[in-house]
């Protein structure tokens, strides 16, 4: 098998988590086959052969090329004659098994699709190339449904693959608010905790949370001590623009905004607070929501996008619209 990527261990978005996730699954798969070919191989754009992080896949089975186009494409061209199964992790990588096709007709190649990557326009000769010979795999049945109303595959080729926890993420064994956070940010058993964890990019103005911000207000009538924890990289632009919102809606007393917060401590944080909201628009799939789950932090999402599949049709959690301020 082969896994083509984009980035994998060097960047820390969705598509490179589950990435990440089912490099191990398929190392664990190809580990119990006793045939040549199922060995995987997996070969990254962007990350350097350094970054490859081996709980989720050994050294000598990844190979890294820190962006260059060129040498990257002709050994992903040279393994996929060599493997049976091609997986690509993103779809901007089909042009490299449409070559490859042209020569071996008999691979099998399957495209994972995750959200807005797949879901906006696509030139017409990769629809006619993945209808014809690709297998595709969607984080979520709102992605299915988008692959088949707006660019016409048929069901038959798509099938629902969600996301899942990563097997390192730190479950945590008992329930409690992490002592050492409060003191962080001064917080008591007085403060009901609202928290989000998103990339904050002004590239990606979908994730909710500028709705939340808004009700921040009104709930303040009846939750005076409220905090609201938003917390994610932050673009330089982005950043600024928060920090001006929240001054002028004069919320600095209750909106904390926080940079990255490392894996290590992202559990404790989904501890620490009392609801996890993130009423996304145009979500994949949202593996933080089933993080956040995990955790026994109740969750809020967003009922338009891949997150319905998140939280199981609201079985797992809230599920509102994210347009609608008064019903979040």
């Amino acid at each position: 098998m082969l896994l083509l990527t984009l980035k994998v261990f060097s960047f820390t978005g969705g598509i490179e988590k589950v990435s990440r996730i089912l490099s191990k699954a398929l190392q664990e798969y190809s580990t119990q086959s006793n045939q040549h070919k199922s060995a995987l191989k997996v070969i990254s754009l962007c990350d350097k052969s350094s970054d490859v992080d081996q709980r989720y896949c050994p050294k000598a089975h990844f190979k890294g090329f820190n962006g260059n186009k060129i040498t990257f494409s002709i050994l992903a061209f040279l393994q996929g004659l060599q493997k049976d199964i091609i997986i690509l992790s993103h779809i901007n990588l089909i042009m490299i098994v449409a070559l490859i096709k042209m020569i071996s007709k008999n691979k099998r190649l399957i495209l994972l699709a995750h959200g807005i990557e797949v879901w906006r326009d696509l030139k017409p000769w990769k629809i006619s190339f993945i209808k014809k010979n690709v297998e595709i795999w969607a984080v979520s049945h709102h992605t299915a449904n988008v692959l088949i109303e707006k660019h016409g595959f048929h069901p038959s080729q798509i099938k629902v693959l969600n996301n899942c926890i990563d097997p390192y993420f730190n479950i945590p064994e008992s329930f409690e608010k992490p002592a050492y956070l409060k003191q962080r940010h001064q917080l008591t058993d007085e403060h009901p905790i609202i928290l989000t964890v998103s990339r904050l990019s002004s590239f990606e103005m979908y994730k909710g949370y500028d709705t939340v911000i808004e009700c921040i207000g009104p709930l303040l009538k009846d939750f005076p001590n409220l905090k609201y924890l938003l917390a994610g990289k932050a673009d330089l632009s982005e950043k600024q623009r928060l920090l001006q919102r929240i001054k002028n809606q004069q919320l600095d007393q209750h909106i904390i905004l926080l940079d990255y917060i490392s894996d290590q401590e992202l559990a404790d944080y989904f501890q620490l607070a009392d609801l996890f909201v993130m009423p996304s628009k145009k979500e994949g799939f949202g593996i933080v929501f089933i993080e956040s789950a995990a955790c026994g932090c109740p969750v809020m999402a967003g009922n338009q996008d891949g997150s319905s599949d998140a939280l199981l049709n609201g079985e797992l959690g809230i599920l509102v619209n994210p347009d609608h301020q008064k019903e979040i």
